[in-house]
């Protein structure tokens, strides 16, 4: 059975769309090709998929608004851009969704904020509060503030990165190209579509060659590094033209157009590997009989009320460990409290959080897509 089958069983997806297909090759937003995208999302959300859209094109918006027919060289003219195309790119995907009924959201990012681990978590708290309410969030980098030079291409790898955060089933990154090529199909009439491959492998990099746009950076290869990124926490990607029509829904529908990039293994038993990998911790808890049991045998998560003490000095979204009556080692996971705070709300129940702290977080100690069983 063709692969292609984990495109109709996926409930949360990632849609990149580049900068070159947003603004129609740097001719200001293609709002009627805008909406046909919506238009296929919009079906996905109601056959029950969670949407996440990252979003190229502010810098690319913000020139043609102010008339530059050239990407400028200045970090603060480029800034400026983006703050001004940032206006007109939101207020079209606004607008285009509400025919359909569905809010969206504005959500801005650095890499910073995925790198740091507290931040990491708040935005992957977010973004899951707003798929349960329906919600579709739209995501860009906060190309305003960034010190680093801005580069278009970079939503690649920011796409692969919301994939992670939110544990999404795939990622989908919609280009001006027909998908991946064994050879550059601009030299060689012989070129053929890759149409499967896994992430890993070695051979696409010589595929991807180096070529680029002139809104967008990196061509093929962000791209296929972006799969990589994706394929460690088990999402596949789908690099597919998106000029192709009803590209979206019939990549749904099982259709083989574009190129699939495949992880090595599946969601649950990548993104466990990688928890596991996190050799060193920063904390200790203590559990009780009851709490060992749900963890080990029921695949819970971790409350409050389970742990008996707290043990070091560790922060929200770093990795504890977690022991048992006699001292053994039984799970480790990303803690959702910092450690005077863990020590507070031990052995309490999750009503109380917010009575303790002032606030509550979240309800668990510890998620239990956040864990690994040792």
């Amino acid at each position: 059975m063709s692969e292609r089958t984990q495109l109709r069983q996926a409930r949360r997806l990632v849609v990149k769309i580049g900068s070159a297909l947003l603004t129609n090759d740097g001719k200001g937003l293609d709002v009627a090709a805008l909406g046909l995208w919506v238009d296929q999302i919009a079906e996905l959300i109601d056959d029950g998929v969670e949407v996440v859209i990252v979003s190229s094109g502010s810098v690319a918006e913000g020139m043609s608004r102010l008339g530059w027919t050239s990407r400028p060289q200045q970090l603060h003219e480029l800034q400026a851009a983006a703050a001004v195309g940032q206006m007109g790119l939101v207020q079209t995907w606004e607008a285009q969704f509400k025919r359909h009924d569905i809010h969206t959201a504005q959500i801005l990012l650095t890499h910073d904020d995925l790198s740091d681990r507290k931040r990491y978590l708040n935005g992957r708290s977010t973004l899951r509060a707003l798929l349960d309410f329906g919600v579709v969030p739209i995501v860009n980098e906060n190309d305003t503030v960034v010190t680093d030079e801005i580069r278009f291409g970079d939503n690649d790898t920011l796409g692969a990165l919301v994939a992670n955060l939110i544990e999404a089933d795939g990622l989908i990154i919609l280009t001006d190209q027909l998908g991946l090529f064994d050879k550059d199909p601009r030299k060689h009439a012989d070129a053929q579509l890759v149409t499967e491959r896994k992430a890993g492998d070695h051979e696409l990099d010589a595929m991807a060659g180096g070529g680029a746009g002139t809104l967008g950076r990196g061509g093929m290869q962000t791209k296929v590094r972006a799969a990589r990124l994706a394929a460690r926490s088990g999402a596949f990607t789908v690099i597919v033209g998106g000029r192709i029509e009803h590209a979206i829904t019939r990549l749904r529908s099982g259709d083989v157009i574009g190129t699939m990039l495949l992880p090595e293994q599946g969601r649950i038993a990548a993104r466990k590997q990688w928890l596991a990998s996190h050799l060193q911790t920063r904390g200790q808890l203590a559990l009780d009989d009851g709490a060992v049991r749900v963890l080990c045998l029921g695949g819970r998560s971790l409350l409050p009320v389970g742990v008996k003490s707290v043990s070091g000095q560790f922060r929200r979204g770093e990795m504890v460990s977690c022991v048992d009556r006699s001292g053994k080692e039984v799970a480790r996971g990303l803690v959702n409290y910092d450690a005077d705070e863990a020590r507070a709300i031990a052995g309490r129940s999750s009503g109380r959080i917010a009575e303790v702290l002032g606030y509550i977080s979240d309800e668990e100690m510890i998620h239990r897509d956040n864990m690994v069983i040792v």
